[in-house]
């Protein structure tokens, strides 16, 4: 897997490394379910940049910020910068439902994500990012 990372500064560690270390150091159900998103963002999406933003918080952009990864004691939580547009039709997205912007995907201790809809919602959040730059130009 080819991994594209940047800092917001670009001082110190790749992002790629920092992500790396952060699930690392989570060695429960909480860092293995970090890196099987991560692991699912890059199928979908081989030409991701990973990120590290907000003083610790893992991102995934292409043509903008497609989602964040935090992590919580009770969740991981996946947030998608402009979820209220996405399409969701399996009904993945259960956090954040009334913003007017985003969106999250909360997992919490041995929750199932439906990998097929999870690359779906990554490729469509490209495509919206995509239209958006198009658009601005």
């Amino acid at each position: 897997m080819t991994m594209t990372s940047t800092l917001s500064d670009d001082v110190g560690p790749s992002a790629s490394a920092l992500i790396d270390d952060r699930i690392a150091t989570l060695d429960d159900w909480r860092g293995e379910t970090l890196a099987r998103v991560r692991a699912l963002i890059h199928e979908a999406d081989p030409e991701v940049v990973e990120t590290w933003k907000w003083r610790g918080v893992p991102v995934w952009e292409h043509a903008g910020i497609l989602c964040t990864g935090e992590t919580y004691k009770a969740a991981v939580k996946l947030t998608f910068a402009k979820g209220a547009a996405l399409p969701d039709p399996t009904g993945l997205f259960n956090a954040g439902l009334d913003g007017g912007t985003r969106r999250a995907i909360d997992l919490p201790e041995g929750a199932a994500l439906d990998p097929t809809a999870f690359k779906a919602l990554i490729r469509a959040a490209i495509e919206l990012n995509s239209r958006k730059k198009t658009k601005t130009r």
